[in-house]
């Protein structure tokens, strides 16, 4: 048997024809920037987030930078991020001119350690950026309480985490701004590259979008030195037209997950932990293994898709030389990046995909 590590096609076979009648409907309306379909998707995403306002973008690396500049960080400010996550969360921090500032991960749960957090505050910091890794919600009332203790943003990187709970509450509603992707592997993927921006405040929403359209408020006046980021008609139109379903392929793969859970009982594999009161949605499933590289040959032999993520962390990487970082700096990410290997995760899998799975990870 040949699994995947992912696969669109059960949830494409689910709604190809209200994506085929999305396009056709943008195609007949000949408008495809700013207009009712983005209108109508932020409406409808604001509401699902359980927020005020959603301002779509280009892609989620956009929708952090531009929450950032919303909020005036920019050089001589430090902005408090995980060591271990994707890169777009720091480069965030890189293109608005502010300082990086690592700070570890819960090896348990692969997200910020919110008992690290403090000791990184300095009076340059302006903002915690916590990463819902995985699509798995940080613990948040003690961050939010870090926050306000020391008077600083929290800008929510919701990227892999479209629809998880903590507590009850959705993720994205917790910050003064959250970004989400919507790039296609995501749980809501759009069909190209997309994003968003959430807030309650108003006024940040309206300068996000300002900044998101050449720093225009309307046409051919710019208050603002900003990019051209903005969500398409095309992809919001899709992003519509694949909301209603969110819900169910995230309890789709909480199922998935529920099977890894109760199933996988190799004792060299190590599966991540889930804090209380929180629902995760999977977008990946990280498990970790000091033979992570035999283990994922070993699957590859048995037709099961696996990825790693992710291995170089980000101060390791030539990029972010210039920081001074070497290895050892942060070294439960390094352990991380060492150990970690993805497993097949997507909505529409079998019971017999998931057992096949489960199998060979307990063979090994």
């Amino acid at each position: 048997m040949n699994v995947p590590f992912v696969s669109f096609r059960p949830l494409e076979a689910r709604i190809g024809q209200d994506l085929r009648a999305a396009f056709d409907r943008v195609l007949d309306n000949s408008w495809y920037i700013h207009g009712a379909e983005d209108d109508h998707f932020e409406q409808a995403f604001a509401s699902f987030c359980g927020t005020k306002y959603c301002v779509g973008v280009g892609n989620g690396l956009d929708a952090l930078m531009l929450a950032l500049k919303a909020l005036g960080i920019g050089p001589g400010d430090e902005v408090i991020v995980p060591s271990n996550t994707y890169i777009a969360t720091a480069l965030a921090v890189s293109y608005v001119g502010a300082t990086l500032v690592f700070v570890e991960p819960d090896i348990r749960t692969f997200n910020i350690d919110p008992q690290l957090i403090e000791d990184a505050i300095t009076e340059r910091t302006k903002c915690i950026m916590p990463v819902h890794l995985y699509g798995q919600p940080c613990d948040m009332d003690p961050i939010v309480k870090i926050a306000n203790k020391h008077g600083l943003y929290i800008v929510e990187d919701c990227a892999q985490a479209h629809g998880a709970l903590y507590h009850g509450q959705r993720v994205g509603s917790f910050g003064n701004l959250s970004g989400f992707s919507f790039y296609p592997g995501k749980n809501l993927g759009a069909l190209g590259d997309a994003g968003a921006v959430t807030t309650d405040d108003e006024a940040l929403a309206d300068k996000v979008r300002a900044l998101g359209n050449y720093g225009s408020d309307y046409k051919y006046h710019h208050i603002y030195q900003g990019n051209n980021s903005r969500l398409d008609e095309l992809q919001a139109a899709f992003l519509s037209a694949k909301l209603p379903s969110l819900d169910e392929v995230n309890e789709d793969r909480r199922k998935t997950a529920q099977k890894y859970f109760e199933g996988i009982t190799n004792p060299d594999v190590v599966l991540p932990t889930v804090i209380d009161g929180v629902a995760p949605v999977w977008h990946i499933f990280g498990i970790r293994c000091n033979r992570r590289d035999e283990l994922q040959e070993h699957l590859a032999q048995r037709g099961i898709g696996t990825n790693i993520h992710y291995p170089i962390p980000m101060h390791l990487q030539e990029c972010y030389r210039d920081l001074g970082f070497s290895e050892g700096a942060f070294p439960i990410a390094e352990e991380i990046s060492k150990t970690e290997l993805s497993i097949p995760m997507y909505f529409g899998m079998t019971d017999e995909e998931v057992q096949w799975v489960i199998d060979a990870i307990n063979c090994f």
